[in-house]
């Protein structure tokens, strides 16, 4: 139970009372996004892997700031997630320098060689220490770093701070994305206004835990390093950690948060009331952020909610939900406009959680086409619910009080192009 705003863990995007700024989402965009005090940001193009556009950024805060992060759990992981694993272990940082068009993963010793030397000339040349900068790279896995062409752009690039916008970043770190991500929120935390503002992309290699992502907060908050943890974690959980497009967990998902104290608020601190509105706006943040990555999901035409209602438990809830988003029958189907509700009565039965049949209600968009394990005979109209943008799978299993909310999109033929063609 998370009680930040009365909201439930497994429902907070569904808080009303945040003031969340949606900037880019799509067509949808606005002209200036609210950023954090105390934050510079720039991009360069080092031609990575292609030439043509800005494939290097920096994330700079003007002093020390509070930081924590999560990682994938894939066991292969790239160098510079485990460079930025063992740095995140002082809870501090100062910059963060991305790239993108090379993963920098399954590279050797020569990999990590290259992170650490792209922190050193980093700090080198913004006169901050070199642990206190973080390494994350994004792209084709197992390729060398081409160093000859990275290294004498990262001078340029720390020189550059200040010149660019955080929308810019979120341009840079693109890969597969069609749209930069970036969102933020406003609120007033001791008395004083706090902004949260946040980037990521994604696309495709998308599955916990993480999905393939890379994503980045900064606030002008001050906060404890423990509480930034819990309220990151937390957040996590519920966003990036319950997001599926394609079933894969990449090498190099990151989320990293900086918190710079610009906002002159007394430090938060864990269990009280200022840690909850901020843990529950970092929660909204990251929902809606995921939320954005499923949409833009690779070749993808309609954004989907699976929700799992009444399981035996939280964890019964999540792994039924998340049978059923990795589904290949039901994403196409429900790219098809076919509401087969077999299949995710089906999914749900092989998820290995309990199930009893008898019981189970199942809505697409509202309407109800399965109830207590039988067709109620409205597949027909389902059919049409289904051609909208956005479709919910809601399965009561009338088990228990565990819930849980999935997202994924739907399978096309798309995806399997721009994958066929990924490297080229």
């Amino acid at each position: 139970m998370f009680s930040a705003a009365g909201c439930m863990e497994q429902d907070i995007a569904g808080c009303a009372d945040f003031d969340v700024e949606i900037i880019k989402k799509g067509i949808v965009m606005e002209k200036k996004t609210p950023i954090p005090k105390g934050f510079r940001f720039a991009t360069a193009e080092a031609a990575i892997k292609k030439p043509g556009r800005k494939d290097l950024a920096l994330i700079l805060s003007d002093t020390d700031a509070v930081m924590a992060g999560m990682f994938t759990k894939n066991a292969v992981k790239a160098a510079p997630v485990r460079l930025d694993m063992e740095r995140i272990m002082s809870g501090k940082g100062r910059a963060i320098v991305i790239n993108s068009g090379n993963a920098n993963a399954c590279t050797g010793v020569q990999g990590l060689k290259d992170a650490e030397e792209t922190a050193k000339i980093v700090g080198a040349a913004l006169s901050v220490a070199e642990k206190a900068v973080y390494v994350c790279s994004t792209g084709v896995i197992g390729m060398p770093m081409p160093m000859s062409r990275l290294r004498p752009k990262l001078p340029e690039l720390a020189a550059a701070a200040g010149n660019a916008l955080f929308d810019d970043v979120a341009a840079a770190i693109m890969t597969t994305d069609t749209f930069p991500k970036i969102l933020s929120i406003r609120k007033k935390i001791g008395g004083k206004p706090v902004t949260i503002t946040g980037i990521c992309k994604g696309a495709g290699m998308i599955a916990p835990n993480m999905a393939t992502m890379l994503g980045f907060i900064i606030t002008d908050a001050a906060i404890g390093t423990a509480a930034l943890k819990k309220a990151l974690n937390a957040a996590v959980k519920t966003s990036f950690n319950r997001i599926t497009i394609d079933g894969d967990t990449s090498t190099n998902d990151t989320v990293l948060i900086m918190a710079n104290g610009f906002a002159g608020n007394a430090p938060i601190q864990a269990a009280t009331a200022d840690y909850a509105v901020f843990a529950a706006a970092v929660a909204k943040l990251c929902y809606e952020l995921a939320m954005l990555i499923v949409q833009d999901g690779e070749g993808a035409t309609k954004l989907v909610e699976v929700v799992v209602q009444n399981a035996r438990t939280e964890a019964d809830a999540e792994k039924a939900a998340f049978a059923i988003a990795n589904s290949m029958l039901v994403k196409t189907a429900i790219y098809g406009n076919d509401a087969n509700w077999g299949r995710l009565i089906c999914a749900t039965g092989y998820s290995g959680i309990a199930v009893d049949d008898s019981k189970v209600d199942i809505s697409l968009n509202g309407l109800m086409v399965c109830k207590n394990g039988m067709a109620t005979g409205r597949d027909v109209e389902a059919n049409d619910r289904l051609k909208s943008k956005k479709v919910v799978i809601l399965i009561n299993l009338k088990l228990g009080k565990g819930a849980a909310k999935v997202l994924t999109c739907d399978l096309t033929e798309d995806y399997i192009k721009i994958n066929a063609e990924y490297r080229s």
